[in-house]
């Protein structure tokens, strides 16, 4: 699904990314974490084809995305920001039909087949009654649950997504968490950001671990994070925690205060 070697970004000669490689297959959830500074926006920025790599290559199904016009890089990767401010009063159901927006042409309206796809993607994430409400009136999770439905209405089969939980309760970080992991066992690909650990045991098949725009570790969550990781990486001390609840067995990750 993506393949991406030797990547370097940077400006003049201060390189932000340095030498990253990895794949992603198909209904992979990979976590990307990391302090502030790490580079993980950056490599989605790269990733988006939004920051043009300095060396290196980024396929994705094969194809590099330097040479892909840019409704067809659209059609295979679609984003999900952490947050999104609307200038004009956007209904939902609009806001999501712009995810339909690769498939147009110049100076073209959304077709019925649009909203046919925008109202399936709304029902599947349980938000169909949002439809006719404003997007800047709705909540903080149902912003959020928005732009999700907009990127599945994009029918990209990766997704990109910025701390998808960002500001969100507790609630609401647990829906998008069971959104996430229903998607990949759709077949659906996702690159998350996250500031929280926790979320790469729950739902995460791969985590990359991020610092001075290097990956320092990758693998599966039990094999890359670690109390001695943890520490390391956030510079305070992490212990690792195994909560036993028959097959729901956890693993949780608790700062040490003292």
């Amino acid at each position: 699904m993506l393949t991406v070697e030797n990547l370097y970004f940077g400006y003049s000669s201060n390189d932000l990314l340095r030498g990253l490689s990895f794949t992603i297959d198909k209904g992979d959830v990979v976590c990307l974490l990391g302090p502030n500074g790490a580079g993980k926006t950056t490599l989605l920025r790269c990733l988006l084809g939004i920051s043009r790599i300095r060396a290196g290559s980024i396929r994705v199904n094969g194809c590099d995305i330097a040479a892909l016009p840019p409704k067809e890089l659209a059609a295979a990767v679609a984003y999900v920001p952490q947050a999104t401010v609307t200038v004009f009063p956007h209904r939902v159901l609009d806001m999501v039909v712009m995810g339909r927006t690769p498939y147009m042409g110049f100076a073209t309206v959304p077709a019925k087949r649009d909203y046919e796809l925008a109202a399936g993607a709304l029902a599947e994430l349980g938000i169909s009654h949002l439809a006719d409400s404003l997007f800047s009136e709705i909540s903080g999770g149902e912003r959020q649950l928005t732009l999700i439905a907009r990127a599945l209405t994009q029918q990209a089969g990766l997704l990109v997504m910025d701390e998808p939980t960002s500001n969100l309760d507790y609630g609401n970080q647990v829906r998008i968490l069971k959104i996430i992991t229903g998607l990949a066992k759709q077949g659906y690909s996702i690159v998350m950001t996250s500031h929280f650990p926790n979320h790469a045991f729950l739902l995460c098949n791969k985590v990359f671990i991020m610092k001075n725009g290097i990956i320092t570790a990758a693998g599966s969550p039990g094999e890359v994070i670690t109390d001695d990781s943890l520490s390391e990486l956030y510079s305070t001390p992490v212990k690792i925690v195994r909560i036993d609840d028959g097959p729901n067995a956890v693993k949780v990750c608790i700062p040490l205060m003292s």
